[in-house]
């Protein structure tokens, strides 16, 4: 869900010349400066290297639903995933800018007691490790999605539908707590444009970006 909204305001800006999108289905999106590599091994990208490199950023926005998984499966598709396509951006792009989707209370002792919450903290800090000219960590709270933005996730889509008016109703009162897929792709380009000095964004920092 986040990763369309990122992907519509890359198209819309006039100075990102080429987004190109890897994933295991096609988007079927149309645009003139759009690419995509369907990949179906998301823990191998030794085929595609070719593909991948002469990018100034990075928007890593895949994710999965915690719900009904051991931490291990978890682990091994929200960890391992993530840095099977860092570690080779990393290599092929050293002066890229690297952003993950993480998410409110995410642990970066990864020894609490919720189960994705640590595994988030440890992709989060091992991405933080890796040589990219920078690395930052969006941790959005709750996230209201616009123009035809929707989850993957049934459970998801079933909540957004009943809960889309109370967002539009909530956000300008709590606005340090609810951000839509439109703000959060903006602020993603603007951290690329701007390189700010702190590397983990809570939602009230992403609001700042966008008004600085």
């Amino acid at each position: 869900m986040v990763g369309q909204g990122v992907l519509r305001e890359c198209l819309l800006d006039p100075d990102i010349q080429l987004v190109k999108a890897v994933g295991r289905i096609a988007t079927g999106v149309q645009h003139s400066k759009f690419r995509e590599v369907v990949h179906k091994d998301l823990w191998n990208y030794s085929s595609i290297e070719m593909k991948l490199s002469g990018f100034d950023s990075c928007f890593f926005c895949l994710g999965v639903s915690s719900a009904g998984m051991t931490e291990a499966d978890y682990e091994r598709v929200t960890y391992g995933i993530t840095m099977a396509a860092a570690e080779t951006l990393s290599r092929l792009n050293p002066q890229m800018t690297f952003i993950y989707v993480s998410g409110a209370g995410t642990d970066s002792s990864e020894r609490g007691r919720v189960m994705w919450a640590r595994v988030k903290g440890k992709t989060e800090n091992a991405l933080l490790r890796l040589p990219f000219k920078a690395s930052y960590m969006f941790r959005p709270g709750l996230i209201e999605p616009l123009h035809g933005a929707k989850s993957k996730t049934a459970s998801y889509r079933f909540i957004y539908a009943l809960s889309k008016p109370l967002l539009r109703v909530l956000r300008p009162v709590f606005p340090s707590y609810i951000l839509t897929t439109e703000q959060i792709g903006r602020a993603m380009i603007e951290v690329v444009r701007h390189s700010p000095p702190k590397r983990i964004l809570e939602s009230k920092d992403i609001r700042v970006i966008l008004h600085s």
